[in-house]
């Protein structure tokens, strides 16, 4: 049973800080992950050494920060959220319980029981994000239904969506009454999509 509660961060708020510890391929896999999904995110990565391709990514935007020296409990000062992705099983083990006790979410890369969250597979479709989880037990999976859902949702859905908005903000009447009628309007959509099946 899958009882992840789901969320969405807004990573580019000014307030929010990640910490990303490694910087070998898979620290390069969650800098990527963290940066296409939030461009403007402030990330600082630590790690003894670090590839290219995440120098150069950290050359193209400003509010990522590269400490090139191992991970020092300080480094956990005023970060919001830490991932975790060095291949020291023992030291990840250290820096989650440090995390810990200071109360900040913290995910190791492919070690379920350390995280505090997953990151999740995406489908996105402009505004639209499809977050995939398997709660931990198969990302290879969750990347496999991303491409699916990818080519199953129309490119079209913007559009859908922004007029979805516009007939929202024209609504007069309370939250309940908003709510109501855009289910009405969209189960308009729906049924028609079933019916042509």
């Amino acid at each position: 049973m899958n009882n992840l509660f789901p969320i969405f961060l807004k990573l580019n708020n000014d307030d929010l800080h990640t910490l990303i510890v490694g910087g070998g391929y898979v620290g390069l896999e969650k800098i990527t992950a963290v940066l296409d999904n939030a461009p403007g995110a402030t990330v600082t990565l630590v790690s003894p050494e670090i590839r290219e391709e995440i120098r150069i990514m950290a050359g193209e935007k400003s509010r990522v920060t590269l400490i090139e020296r191992k991970f020092e409990d300080h480094d956990l000062d005023e970060k919001d959220l830490v991932i975790v992705a060095t291949n020291d099983k023992e030291e990840n083990k250290r820096i989650k319980g440090v995390a810990r006790a200071r109360h900040i979410l913290t995910n190791v890369a492919d070690t379920p029981d350390y995280c505090d969250f997953y990151l999740s597979s995406v489908v996105k479709k402009g505004n639209l994000k499809v977050a995939i989880s398997t709660n931990g037990m198969s990302p290879t999976l969750a990347k496999r239904l991303r491409e699916v859902l990818t080519d199953a949702l129309p490119d079209d859905l913007e559009t859908a969506m922004q007029q979805l908005k516009e007939v929202r903000d024209l609504l007069r009447g309370d939250f309940a009454y908003k709510v109501e009628e855009l289910n009405r309007i969209t189960e308009v959509l729906v049924s028609k999509e079933r019916k042509s099946e």
